[in-house]
C-alpha cells in the first residue's frame, strides 16, 4: 500500500482504537493505513491526553504562543522527554512542528519569524559527503525509526538526500550508496573489509530500531496487564 498522507476522521479514530486495544504495533497498523507510524504515535498520544475526539482533522492550524514553543524546545534539548513526551505535554499536533522550532532555535532566529515553514520540514542544503558518512547517517536514520528530521538535524544533510540514501540501500545494499553521478570523481572501491563493516554498522541499526520495538510493546502489554 502506497503512503498516504491524510487520514479521515474515521479513519483516524479507528487506527487509534486499534492501537490502544493491542490489536497490533504502531508500525502494523501504520502499515494497515498506508501512513506513516510517527503519524500514528502522535495521535494515539494526542488522545490519550486531549480525548479521543482531539485527533479529528481541524479546520484550521493551531497556533502557538512563543513562550510555549521555547518551552517545548528548551525541554526536549534538555532531556527532559522525547519528541513525542514533548507533544503531549504542550498539545503540540505535529512533531515536525517541535522538529523546526528547534532548528529555529539553533539556528538563533526569532519564533515569531517563522509562518509558513512550519507546516512541513524546511529543506536544509545538500553537501557533497563520502560513502562512510553516507553509511553513518543510513545507520542513524533506521535505528531511530526513519525519523528524517531528527537526522537532517543531527548531520546536516538535505531531507532529499537522505531519503534517496536510505531508498537506494534498502534496494542495493551498500553498493546502493556510491556516489556514481556521472561528473563526480570516482569514489574508491571499498575493500571487503570495509564493506562487511559499513553493513554490520547499518545491521546493528536495524537491529537496535527492532529491539525498541520490541520493548515498548512488552511495556505496553505489561501496563495493561496491570490494569486488569
Amino acid at each position: 500500500m502506497s503512503r498516504r498522507s491524510k487520514l479521515t476522521d474515521e479513519e483516524r479514530i479507528s487506527a487509534v482504537q486499534e492501537y490502544l486495544n493491542g490489536e497490533g504495533s504502531y508500525r502494523s497498523i501504520a502499515r494497515k493505513y498506508g501512513v506513516d507510524h510517527k503519524l500514528l504515535r502522535v495521535l494515539v498520544g494526542r488522545a490519550q491526553t486531549e480525548g479521543i475526539e482531539s485527533i479529528k482533522i481541524r479546520p484550521v492550524n493551531r497556533k502557538y504562543t512563543v513562550e510555549t514553543k521555547l518551552a517545548a524546545v528548551q525541554e526536549y534539548l534538555a532531556g527532559k522527554g522525547s519528541q513525542l513526551d514533548i507533544c503531549k505535554k504542550y498539545h503540540i499536533t505535529n512533531n515536525n512542528l517541535l522538529i523546526q522550532w528547534i532548528k529555529c532555535y539553533n539556528n538563533g532566529k526569532d519564533f515569531r519569524e517563522r509562518r509558513r515553514s512550519e507546516r512541513g520540514i524546511t529543506m536544509n542544503k545538500g553537501r557533497k559527503t563520502t560513502q562512510e558518512e553516507r553509511t553513518e547517517i543510513v545507520a542513524f536514520c533506521i535505528e531511530n525509526g526513519k525519523d528524517y528530521g531528527l537526522t537532517m538535524e543531527k548531520y546536516g544533510v538535505s531531507y532529499q538526500q537522505i531519503y534517496l540514501w536510505v531508498r537506494k540501500y534498502e534496494e542495493k545494499g551498500i553498493d546502493g550508496l556510491i556516489d556514481r553521478r556521472g561528473k563526480a570523481k570516482p569514489e574508491e572501491e571499498l575493500t571487503e573489509a570495509d564493506r562487511l563493516r559499513m553493513e554490520n554498522k547499518i545491521l546493528q541499526a536495524k537491529i537496535k530500531d527492532q529491539e525498541m520495538e520490541i520493548k515498548l510493546l512488552k511495556k505496553l502489554r505489561e501496563l495493561r496487564g496491570g490494569d486488569r
